[in-house]
Formats: structure tokens, C-alpha cells, sequence
């Protein structure tokens, strides 16, 4: 992957998301969710309420989970989290990501500043897999995730219904630090390296 020439772009910064963050950030989610990729966007009946959002961050932050914000010109130009993949103990070193662009900074090098910056967080806090769904359509989000080194590894066909049609989703998945080339030191998760956090 290959980082954005000097003078290409205004400035990005990554940095933690805030709470002074969470309206800009619920203002993107609810675009993608009301438009998304054309018109197959996620599809939910209630809003994501401000202390909802404020809360899972609390909640993801207690856990030494990555929530991080891309900010261009000062502004909230997108954000990125990771959740458990799985509660069980097995699945204690994968998680499952979302990452969000606002509409108006689109193709400005958001993406790929913001999902290496996950990536590196979560490897430093001892994690080893991460996976990722994408709706098929989003053929963006697709090549954003190739070219942060994430492989396709499944298809799930019509699982979301959607604005008047079924809609297939890409699993993708990345290895993060070592992957499964050794095995993780005892409570890596727990004592690991949280920077960037």
C-alpha cells in the first residue's frame, strides 16, 4: 500500500475518537445507513442515539479496543473501530471491524489512512485476525481492504434484504502482527501494548 504523496492532500490526522467526536461520527453513519453503496445501504428502524454511541465507546475502551477518528481540515472525516469477533475464549484474539468515510471526503486517502492505523492498533494490543463483511456492492470498501492486505475468504449470498432486494456479503480477513505463525504470549490481550487506543 502506498502512502499519500506529501502535498496531495490536506493534512489527515488519526487520533482516538472523543466524545466531542459522536455527533460528527453519527452524522456519517446515518448517511451510509440512509444511502449507502447506491441504494443498499444497511437498513435500521432506530437511529444510534448519541449516548448509545457513547457507551459502546466507553465499552470498547474499558476492553482496550481501537475506536479512532480521521480528522481532515478539522473536520471528522471518518472513523474506525474493532469489536470481539466472538465472546467465546477461543476467539479472544479476533476481532471484527467497521470503518466509515464521510460522503464529502470520499477518495481523499481517508480509507487508507484510517484502516492501517486500526490494523497497527489492534496488533499492538496483542490481537492476531481480524475480519471484516462487506456488502459485495461496495466495490470501493472491496479494493480499500485488498490493499490494506486483507484476503477474501467467503461469500455470503443473500443474507441482508434491503430496500426492496437481497444483497450478498464479502468476508474478508487480515492477519494482524504475527498471525497464527506462533502462539500468543499468556494474557497478550489483556497486558498487551495499547497505543493508539
Amino acid at each position: 500500500m502506498e502512502p499519500p504523496r506529501a502535498g496531495s492532500w490536506p493534512e489527515i490526522v488519526i487520533r482516538p475518537s472523543s466524545d466531542a467526536d459522536v455527533p460528527a461520527m453519527i452524522a456519517i453513519y446515518e448517511h451510509h445507513i440512509g444511502r449507502g453503496v447506491g441504494d443498499t445501504g444497511d437498513f435500521e428502524e432506530e437511529r444510534l442515539k448519541p449516548d448509545d454511541l457513547k457507551r459502546r465507546r466507553k465499552n470498547m475502551r474499558s476492553k482496550r479496543l481501537p475506536h479512532l477518528v480521521a480528522e481532515r481540515d478539522g473536520e471528522v472525516a471518518g472513523y474506525a473501530y474493532a469489536v470481539p469477533f466472538r465472546k467465546r475464549p477461543a476467539y479472544r484474539y479476533t476481532l471484527k471491524h467497521s470503518i466509515y468515510v464521510h460522503h464529502g471526503h470520499l477518495n481523499a486517502g481517508i480509507g487508507r489512512r484510517l484502516l492501517p492505523a486500526l490494523i497497527e492498533a489492534c496488533a499492538a494490543g496483542g490481537y492476531r485476525q481480524m475480519i471484516g463483511y462487506i456488502d459485495a456492492a461496495n466495490e470501493a470498501s472491496l479494493r480499500l481492504h485488498e490493499a490494506c492486505g486483507f484476503a477474501r475468504v467467503g461469500l455470503l449470498p443473500s443474507v441482508g434484504y434491503k430496500y426492496g432486494r437481497w444483497t450478498d456479503s464479502v468476508m474478508v480477513q487480515c492477519a494482524l502482527g504475527t498471525g497464527d505463525r506462533d502462539q500468543p504470549p499468556p494474557r497478550a490481550v489483556a497486558t498487551g501494548d495499547s497505543a493508539g487506543l
